[in-house]
């Protein structure tokens, strides 16, 4: 934080008082949800435009790691040389740099392990236990099983010989989960320093700690011991991000909040038992030296097939997974332009990849491939090569090519984990006494849609570059949008992706906080990161913009970041900027608030043109008249065939018994010609047309129950049973965001109105949405109701209903 002169401070305090008392309200309680959002978002400047742009002087550094890695199979440890080269591309002289230790986060004194809620194991998030709920009866199994695990290991990062370029030890300061790193000489900008250092680590057991990356040991292989998956991520001191609008982004890695970090270029070598297939971030520099010339064969092969070719076929992994050897060989990869690195090593891959035809310029061919043990089965070759290419057609329609070489989907024992051109994938399938394996719809659907979300991460963050330690909606919740585009692409009966209607009962519980809340203190990650983002980016594109001017907005947002750091205001500027409307009113509600959606229609009143023609109006009265309930005494008097005075005595009646209060006469007709020539021009022939058009006039009174200002969606139903749907913008609540009157004009006459009849903006309460209101339907009746006359619905759920409302499985991040 900068140090503020006296006079700084006066100036800083002078201004805040000026715009607090801009915005302060001291009479009535109006509140203006349609005010701008310039007192929340940082002032644009060089680095970052009004715009949302990269500024004309925006920078960011750039960090490349050598690397030689070596996995010691029996000890499950790795033991790594690395190099690295940082270069300053800031404005600013560096004193030290700040590396990440993420290995450290299982050490009992970190700051991860000290603040460990009971019932939250790893602070996750999902399973963290909030204030509001209960605690536990009684400690976990796992919980156990993770305590023990740690007990009985050393765990973290090891490191020694940590020198400059020129041989001169530096000195370090290990502070949790981060290392500062003294420079002997001060980094200027333009500089760049070079400096190395040796460490080993103990590999976790993923599913006894809850890691993001570890070993699965499978003890009923052939090979004596059994064998492992290896999947290796967060495994080397990374550079923190050094950025213009936090300067070090160096805070500890509590097990939620994720990566920043900075781009640069990978050597990579990963030596490991010679029967490993190994798969990584990057390209495989010696081919030849790791894989049997039948099998580069078949790469080559995969490069333009229809369908996944093996590389490493079924046979040959069994085969491997049978005794093991002591033999080593050095896997070379290099990768440029990239923010971390991965891999996964294991004598269990199966290995196979196809070609996907970009056609661009950078990319023409990108290698999809996935590497599986025997037990992914059949569903893991059907599946998961084929959904790396869906999602590549996808999120580069909404975004740009895929601009790396190989993109791939590795079966581990993490539920789901994303890096460059790589990422973890849990499903199996269930392996039965014949020795056959099957999967369930579930198992196959979450394959395909982990597969779609994690290889989506490549385009956001690992290339849109957002800050996610800060802000875990910039990649998970804009994953979680295309990944239900996808979805939907893939298959629209698969329940997979976000529907707004399912954040609503986050969005009016009192466990929601905004989603702007830093990543580590959020009560709830799924709905806050995840699927509130999701379903409010929906709601933009098919609700608010339309689809044209979303995609344009979100492909610009998408092409200006490539490779680049952007923030939450500027994918808020450049999503208004671009689509050139103002959204200001629905970043703040949806992303600064916990205000929810309820919009309650609360009456309909029906008015009539009162023309001054007594012909005409003389006749609707009547009318009315006759529409009144009838007397009860008179309807009985009536039933008992009681007769009337006048009956009895019709001596007695007169014109004003053969003619009714609203008979015309000349005196009536005279006022009207009076009125007409007293009016203007205009106002006649206002009058004229509107008595000839004999339109419907009614008043709409709606509440805003939720205080989440939106759009007003209705579905009017007429008495022909013709239905037509209108749209009111969100501006209506501009002037009255509590409740506001609206005149509706129709042709026919009403016989119902539903607001939001497709449930579009996850109103919590569905019910207040009707009028007249409705008796409210049993589930099953409310689904076969909306298949009935919805059309749309109709024709893609089919016999599907119950199918649409099961939940999204559940892939959290670990």
């Amino acid at each position: 934080m900068r140090l503020l002169t006296a006079c700084g401070i006066l100036l800083l305090s002078v201004f805040c008082t000026a715009a607090f008392a801009a915005i302060s309200q001291t009479k009535g309680d109006f509140e203006d949800k349609f005010r701008q959002l310039d007192e929340s978002l940082p002032t644009p400047n060089v680095y970052r435009s009004a715009a949302g742009e990269p500024g004309e002087s925006y920078w960011q550094q750039q960090v490349d790691y050598k690397i030689d890695a070596q996995l010691d199979e029996d000890r499950r440890q790795l033991q790594v040389k690395q190099t690295i080269t940082y270069h300053n591309n800031s404005p600013h002289t560096l004193k030290y740099l700040w590396l990440q230790l993420e290995q450290n986060r299982f050490r009992r004194d970190s700051m991860s392990e000290t603040t460990l809620t009971f019932g939250g194991i790893g602070n996750r998030g999902p399973g963290t236990r909030s204030a509001s709920e209960e605690a536990p009866a009684g400690i976990t199994l796992d919980e156990l099983r993770r305590q023990h695990w740690l007990d009985d290991h050393e765990v973290g990062f090891n490191i020694s010989d940590l020198k400059d370029q020129k041989g001169s030890p530096l000195k370090m300061t290990l502070v949790g989960t981060n290392l500062r790193v003294d420079l002997t000489e001060p980094l200027r900008p333009g500089q760049r320093v070079v400096f190395s250092m040796k460490y080993f680590f103990n590999i976790v057991e993923e599913d006894a700690v809850s890691a993001r990356a570890g070993y699965e040991h499978f003890p009923d292989d052939a090979r004596p011991g059994g064998n492992d998956i290896f999947l290796l991520a967060q495994w080397f001191p990374r550079l923190h991000a050094y950025t213009d609008y936090e300067a070090w982004t160096n805070k500890e890695f509590l097990g939620r909040g994720e990566f920043t970090l900075e781009f640069g270029n990978y050597d990579v070598k990963l030596t490991v038992p010679a029967d490993h297939i190994v798969s990584a971030t990057g390209a495989l520099q010696n081919v030849k030296d790791v894989l049997t010339k039948q099998q580069m064969a078949r790469l080559k092969q995969a490069q333009n097939a229809s369908r996944p070719v093996f590389v490493v076929t079924e046979a040959e992994a069994l085969e491997n997974e049978k005794a093991g050897t002591k033999n080593t060989k050095t896997w070379h990869f290099k990768a440029d332009k990239v923010r971390d690195f991965a891999w996964a090593s294991s004598r269990k891959f199966i290995w196979d990849a196809k070609g996907v035809q970009q056609g661009g310029k950078v990319m023409p061919t990108v290698m999809a491939m996935s590497f599986y043990p025997k037990e992914g089965g059949d569903l893991w070759k059907m599946y998961s090569t084929e959904a790396i290419a869906h999602t590549l057609a996808v999120y580069s329609r909404f975004s740009f090519d895929y601009p790396y070489p190989v993109a791939q989907s590795v079966n581990g024992p993490v539920g789901g984990m994303e890096y460059p051109m790589i990422t973890f994938n849990g499903p199996r399938t269930t392996l039965h006494e014949d020795g056959t394996r099957t999967w369930t719809q579930a198992e196959k659907r979450f394959l395909i849609g982990v597969v779609i979300h994690e290889v989506g991460h490549i385009y956001f963050p690992m290339l849109v570059n957002s800050d996610e330690r800060q802000w875990t909606w910039m990649d998970e919740g804009l994953n979680s949008f295309l990944d239900g585009v996808a979805g939907r692409e893939w298959d629209p009966l698969m329940p997979w992706g976000v529907e707004p209607r399912d954040v609503v009962d986050y969005m009016k519980s009192d466990i929601q906080v905004p989603i702007m809340t830093q990543s580590d203190s959020v009560l709830r990650l799924g709905p806050n990161g995840y699927t509130k983002p999701a379903a409010a980016l929906n709601i933009l594109r098919e609700v608010i913009l339309g689809r044209e001017l979303f995609d344009f907005a979100f492909k610009e947002y998408a092409t200006r970041w490539q490779y680049k750091r952007p923030t939450p205001a500027d994918f808020f500027r450049t999503m208004e900027e671009a689509s050139g409307v103002d959204l200001d009113w629905f970043w703040r509600g949806w992303f600064y608030s916990t205000d929810h959606v309820d919009i309650s229609l609360d009456k309909i009143y029906r008015l009539r043109l009162d023309t001054k023609n007594p012909d005409i109006d003389f006749d609707r009265r009547r009318q009315e008249e006759k529409d009144k309930p009838s007397s009860l005494f008179v309807m009985r008097n009536q039933a008992a065939a009681t007769e009337t005075w006048l009956e009895k005595n019709k001596d007695l009646r007169d014109y004003y018994d053969q003619h009714d209060r609203f008979t015309v006469t000349n005196k009536e007709r005279n006022e009207y010609q009076q009125l007409l020539a007293d009016l203007e021009p205009w106002e006649r022939e206002t009058l004229a047309r509107a008595v000839k058009e004999d339109k419907q006039y009614y008043v709409f009174d709606f509440s805003n129950i939720g205080g989440l200002v939106m759009p007003i969606l209705l579905r009017l139903t007429f008495e022909d049973g013709d239905v037509e749907d209108r749209y009111i913008p969100a501006e209506v609540w501009r002037r009255s965001p509590k409740a506001v009157s609206k005149l509706i004009i129709t042709e026919k006459v009403l016989a119902s109105v539903t607001v939001d009849p497709h449930w579009e903006t996850a109103d919590v309460d569905m019910e207040n949405n009707h009028y007249p209101r409705r008796i409210i339907p049993s589930r099953i009746e409310a689904y076969k109701d909306e298949e009935k006359t919805d059309p749309v619905y109709r024709d893609i759920m089919h016999d599907s209903k119950t199918e649409v409302v099961a939940p999204k499985p559940s892939f959290k991040k670990k």
